[in-house]
């Protein structure tokens, strides 16, 4: 998957091949806490998931009368060594909870989780969305990646799982501060394009300083994967969108389709943030949690961030960005992919009991006071009265997933229709030197994109 979230997972992953490659990592040792038959210790890299687990664990030990130990290891590097680490000295937790699609292969492929497909079936496997069933598991387009000896994930077995996922989401989330909206007049999410960019001229006229849109454009991948390419694929509909990065100049973005959407993606020039291009991900949020912006774009966990950083998440007005009323797919939606999921340790010595504890994890219930405690959404289909369950801003973030097939935007598509070697981070570099720096026109970033697209090609061979 292409996304600047996706990076930090793959390095993540690749830390630990690389650690993990050193020593030989079969079931060596017994894991924290094993001589205590009812006793199961969890780690997740998670803080904001930390007192949800615990709550959920309260509840798993008055049903079963196991208890489940739950302890964060944060940020991701502290994390990777930690594990790296007990992974060595056999030392690990019954389970951890991974990044998925990525991470999660990883560790499987070094014999430091467990494959648990013949667990994961019947009404467990039925209460994971739909969307995200696969995820986890090693298909065959994932087993014929990792048969190269460079591959991260070298040495999984087809058909295996190594995790199930906990926690679903999104990129190209716009978030608003109520009070600064309502005080412009804004009183509803934006029903499209044309009515956002409306609403980021209120605001901005109402606060010159503090009225725009703050997005982490310092990761240069953030303004091209979580605003750009869900605009394009609304305005042009999957097939154009796809084109955009093909060797057909006239349907590129070099072509009038691809100015097109480069010119509408200009259109947020006088709005941003002062500074967005030097600010992370992180910083970008911070700043709209402090007042010094109306909007912020993120993804569906972006909410529990803000909620550490101070906001109410009542307080904050969550949509999907908005598609544009005439362009292709109006009603566009936003697919939702697998974050994080939960692995058993190889070195479990109750690998019985930690199935047991994730699929409690599982029930829809369960899953429902994970996520208003966690402020995250999770991979439990939660049903028709979910927004009953989540509260509004959280099921805002559900709705954003409600399209069809032919209407949702896939974040995770792009292997299918880009050349082999593109780098997302190449692209969005020159789209901003578009928006926000102005320092190129929407023909001269046409000509960039189109040139630098047509050099993948060419390097790929294809």
């Amino acid at each position: 998957m292409r996304k600047p979230f996706a990076r930090k997972a793959r390095i993540v992953a690749g830390a630990l091949a690389a650690a993990l490659s050193l020593t030989s990592l079969t079931a060596c040792g017994g894991s924290s806490g094993s001589g205590d038959s009812k006793s199961l210790e969890m780690w997740t890299f998670k803080q904001s998931h930390v007192s949800a687990l615990r709550a959920a664990a309260k509840e798993f030990k008055k049903e079963t009368g196991i208890s489940v130990a739950i302890e964060a290891y944060t940020p991701d590097d502290a994390y990777t060594t930690k594990v790296q680490s007990a992974a060595k000295t056999g030392d690990l937790p019954d389970l951890l909870e991974v990044h998925s699609d990525g991470e999660d292969r990883v560790l499987g492929a070094a014999g430091v989780v467990s494959d648990i497909s013949s667990d994961f079936t019947g009404a467990w496997a039925a209460r994971i969305q739909e969307a995200v069933h696969d995820s986890g598991l090693v298909t065959d387009p994932r087993y014929k990646n990792s048969l190269n000896n460079e591959a991260k994930d070298h040495g999984v077995k087809k058909g295996a799982r190594y995790s199930v996922p906990l926690t679903v989401g999104t990129f190209g989330i716009v978030y608003g501060n109520k009070k600064v909206l309502a005080d412009a007049g804004i009183t509803k999410a934006p029903a499209n394009w044309q009515e956002f960019l409306g609403a980021l001229k209120a605001t901005k006229a109402k606060d010159p300083k503090n009225g725009g849109l703050s997005l982490g454009l310092k990761v240069p991948a953030t303004g091209l994967t979580w605003v750009l390419q869900p605009l394009a694929f609304a305005q042009l509909g999957q097939q154009k969108y796809e084109k955009l990065w093909g060797k057909d100049q006239s349907a590129d973005f070099g072509s009038a389709d691809g100015v097109k959407v480069l010119s509408m993606y200009d259109q947020l020039t006088p709005y941003w943030m002062p500074g967005s291009q030097t600010l992370t991900i992180d910083q970008a949020d911070q700043a709209f949690a402090q007042g010094k912006s109306a909007f912020d774009v993120g993804g569906t966990f972006t909410l529990a961030y803000l909620k550490q950083n101070g906001m109410n998440p009542d307080d904050v007005l969550a949509f999907g960005l908005p598609a544009p009323a005439d362009g292709a797919v109006p009603d566009r939606a936003l697919g939702p992919l697998a974050l994080t999921g939960v692995s058993v340790t190889s070195t479990s010595k109750q690998p019985g009991n930690a199935k047991k504890w994730m699929e409690f994890l599982s029930q829809q219930d369960v899953a429902a006071r994970f996520a208003k405690n966690a402020t995250d959404l999770p991979a439990t289909e939660l049903g028709a009265d979910s927004a009953t369950v989540l509260g509004p801003t959280l099921s805002a973030l559900v709705d954003s997933f409600k399209g069809t097939p032919d209407t949702t935007y896939d974040p995770s598509r792009g292997d299918e229709f880009r050349p082999i070697g593109y780098e997302q981070d190449d692209a969005g570099a020159i789209l901003a030197d578009l928006s926000p720096l102005n320092q190129q026109s929407v023909q001269q970033t046409a000509q960039k994109l189109r040139k630098l697209d047509q050099s993948y090609w060419k390097a790929a061979g294809q």
